[in-house]
This record gives structure tokens, sequence and C-alpha cells, in this order.
């Protein structure tokens, strides 16, 4: 099934728009789909991507250091973090090498929501089992050389 059936959207002004447009149309369905899975334990991607970020590191981790590692820059990194604490899933405390800072760090009860959240992986996969691994390599490489063409101008 094509973009233009998708969005009903026949004409294009050039291939350029009709890409920019299925990339936006395939992060939202692919960001819909993978909600799904994350609903069930009332968590959001954001929240689950915070969770993985501070799972992932040997050390606390500053609100701001999450939110270089985010997948969405855009996020309120504070405002995720204080939802994440009234959830047990994280903690936080005074950094002691500098008292302006606050660290950030997983509870026991989120390393096993990750834990278990790790187990729907190949289900989470399944979504683009409809592509071969060749070809996700190669979108792969087209992705990043489209965001490095814009980063260097």
């Amino acid at each position: 099934m094509g973009i233009e059936k998708d969005i009903q959207q026949p004409n294009f002004r050039n291939e350029y728009q009709k890409m920019g447009i299925n990339l936006l149309y395939t992060a939202n369905w692919l960001n819909e789909n993978i909600g799904k899975f994350l609903e069930q334990e009332e968590i959001t991607q954001q929240q689950y991507n915070i969770l993985r970020i501070l799972r992932g590191s040997e050390v606390p981790l500053s609100t701001l250091q999450i939110r270089e590692r985010m997948l969405d820059k855009m996020s309120d990194t504070s405002r995720i973090v204080d939802r994440l604490i009234i959830k047990e899933l994280v903690a936080k405390s005074t950094c002691p090498t500098d008292k302006r800072l606050v660290d950030i760090t997983l509870t026991i009860k989120g390393y096993a929501l990750v834990e278990k959240l790790d187990q729907l992986n190949d289900q989470i996969d399944g979504l683009l089992k409809g592509v071969t691994e060749n070809e996700a390599k190669t979108i792969n490489e087209i992705l990043d050389k489209l965001r490095s063409s814009v980063e260097k101008k």
C-alpha cells in the first residue's frame, strides 16, 4: 500500500515532498503501534525511553544528560522524570559532586519494568518484518545521510 492511498493524496509536488510526508506518516504509524505495547504498563514512549537511558548508564544522570540522549529532543524531560518518580520507577537525589544538580537513577521497580518490556522486543520487531535485514540497513544508511546532510547546513 502506497502513501498516496494511505493519506488519500494522489499527487505530490516532487519526490522530496513525498519522501518527507512518507517519513512523517511512517514515524507516526510506528509510534502509534509501539505505543500500544506500552499502554499495557501505563507508560509513554518518552517515559520508556528515559527508563532505557537510565538502565544503560553506569552512573546517575541529570535531566540535561537524559535529554541529550532522548529520541524526542523537544520533550520536557523534568516533567517526564517527575511522572516517573510518582510511579516510583526512578528516584531523584542531590548530586554529591555538585549540589546544584539532581541525579536521576532507576529504581528496582523501574528496572523490573524495563526487563518486562524487553520481553516484547520480538513483537515490536515484528512491526518491521516487512523489510529484509539488508533493506533495513539501506534505510538506516539513507536516514543517517538525510540527517547528517541537514545538520551540516
